[in-house]
């Protein structure tokens, strides 16, 4: 007899409904598996004999055919056991076939007939919506997270006997406290008032913030660097809904989401390892997964001592910082993936962070000259923010200056909160969503100019021999600070600020103080 099941298969972060047809006929007692199955799916005919053979089910000796469909989409991992048990349970009629109707099947099985949880089950989840389909069969470890998604059955269970209690008696599993959704923590344990001083760099991650620019900054060992990026998140806009799952999807993909919390509820912040090889920066494998720059979609990626990272990993960042998605091609297909971030790099000005200090730099100029030449200027270009920090003055750090207080990230949020809602109304029904993202045929109408500005920015665009990107680059961040000064128009102060951020020849020393 056949039964049809229907499950799902992950293409990247596309989701692609799989029908699991099985035929249990007479004949020679075998078990065939087809329609472009890895090693892993194959695996499934172990694990299922065993899991009904442990649950006290024997199977019928006949023959036993089962396709993945459509056959051109590679299948991969463990999440076809479930469907494949009961679509052979089915095809053998020990389970009614019309208890799966309407109804999507996604689990692995242990050897003792238990389910274990797999990755995925969100965007799954989104999908089985979007089908239309009634019921969504899942591990009861993936519960939380398969419930975000409102409008559809979601059914979580422990083991084959609970699954085929629902089926043929209609007997729900109990749930426990399984079925409450937490809130999303949005709380963090560090602040920007931690920060004593360098004013002109909470300047600049603000203006970044408030318009998700990238932002480069450049200083000695211990002058805050590092500390300001991570308390970055701090002071990001909140996540919207469409935006928190849209990030927890790719999460839930990469098997990252906390069981506990099965949706984020912060901007995501990778901060990865210098030593990472490109295909781990912008995601790789035979059947390509989420990178590091997939993972810090709609956040933050904080590349610390930029420099160090290779040259190859370093020029992988050119592509997605202007289409702000990554493409990866195989001969299996073509997989794309988004990576709309928000760059924030760190680095010293030589090998030894102390030039132009000669006092305290041994560094030689070929030294200092190989060490800046690491960062191309293609990608220096792509930079919309440059900061190079002083080290930190005695009375700063015991808090002995008493010239300015340190803000707390929640009033600099608030005024990034405050921008983001300008951002909102100014691109609504448009798809843009921050300053940054304003594409270069739109800046004449967003970012309108005055004569007198405009001879700024000429005279600037041929002294500091800027490319046709950071004159645009210099327009998107002269909105943002025309945003936060609450400004309808760009005026000639906000074009100059933007100008003094422009990045430029690396390793000039800190730049004078900024006091708002």
């Amino acid at each position: 007899m056949f039964q049809n099941v229907i499950s799902a298969a992950i293409r990247g972060l596309e989701i692609l409904p799989v029908h699991v047809e099985t035929d249990v006929s007479n004949g020679f007692p075998q078990f065939r598996m087809v329609g472009f199955v890895t090693s892993q799916v194959r695996e499934a005919e172990d694990r299922v004999r065993t899991a009904l053979r442990n649950v006290d089910i024997v199977l019928p000796p006949k023959r036993i055919t089962v396709n993945l469909s459509p056959a051109d989409v590679p299948k991969s991992g463990s999440r076809f056991d479930l469907p494949i048990a009961l679509g052979i349970l089915a095809a053998a009629r020990m389970i009614p076939p019309a208890s799966l109707t309407n109804v999507m099947a996604v689990g692995e099985l242990s050897l003792s007939g238990s389910l274990a949880p797999v990755t995925g089950i969100l965007p799954i989840a989104v999908k089985a919506k979007e089908l239309g389909i009634g019921s969504l069969l899942i591990p009861a470890a993936n519960l939380r997270e398969g419930r975000i998604v409102e409008g559809l059955d979601v059914i979580g269970f422990r083991d084959l006997p609970e699954v085929l209690a629902f089926l043929s008696k209609g007997v729900r599993p109990k749930e426990e406290d399984a079925a409450s959704l937490p809130t999303p923590l949005n709380i963090y344990d560090v602040d920007f008032s931690d920060i004593r001083g360098q004013y002109r760099l909470k300047r600049a991650a603000e203006i970044a913030a408030a318009g998700f620019h990238n932002l480069l900054m450049e200083g000695p060992p211990g002058a805050g660097k590092t500390m300001a990026a991570r308390r970055f998140p701090t002071i990001l806009p909140s996540l919207t809904a469409d935006e928190s799952l849209e990030i927890s999807q790719i999460y839930s993909v990469a098997g990252l989401l906390v069981p506990e919390r099965p949706i984020l509820g912060v901007r995501p912040f990778r901060s990865p390892h210098h030593t990472l090889s490109p295909a781990a920066l912008a995601g790789g494998g035979r059947i390509p997964r989420p990178g590091e720059l997939t993972l810090a979609h709609r956040g933050v990626l904080f590349l610390d001592e930029m420099p160090e990272f290779s040259r190859s990993a370093l020029e992988t960042l050119r592509q997605p910082l202007e289409d702000r998605e990554i493409v990866i091609s195989r001969a299996m297909g073509t997989y794309r993936f988004p990576a709309n971030f928000l760059l924030v790099a760190a680095m010293n000005p030589c090998p030894c962070g102390y030039y132009p200090d000669m006092n305290r730099c041994r560094c030689s100029a070929n030294a200092i000259s190989a060490y800046r030449s690491r960062i191309s200027q293609a990608l220096l270009d792509r930079m919309d923010l440059f900061v190079a920090v002083r080290a930190m003055r005695y009375e700063e750090l015991t808090g002995s200056d008493t010239a300015k207080t340190p803000e707390p990230s929640a009033r600099i949020r608030d005024r990034v909160e405050k921008v983001r809602g300008l951002q909102q109304a100014r691109f609504s029904g448009t798809g843009i969503r921050f300053n940054s993202e304003i594409p270069a045929s739109r800046l004449p109408e967003l970012c309108p100019i005055d004569a007198e500005t405009d001879t700024l920015l000429s005279r600037a665009f041929s002294v500091l021999h800027l490319s046709a990107r950071a004159y645009h680059r210099i327009l998107r961040v002269s909105r943002t600070i025309a945003d936060l000064d609450e400004s309808e128009r760009i005026r000639k102060k906000h074009v100059e600020e933007a100008i003094d951020y422009r990045p430029r020849v690396l390793g000039s020393g800190p730049d004078e103080e900024y006091r708002p």
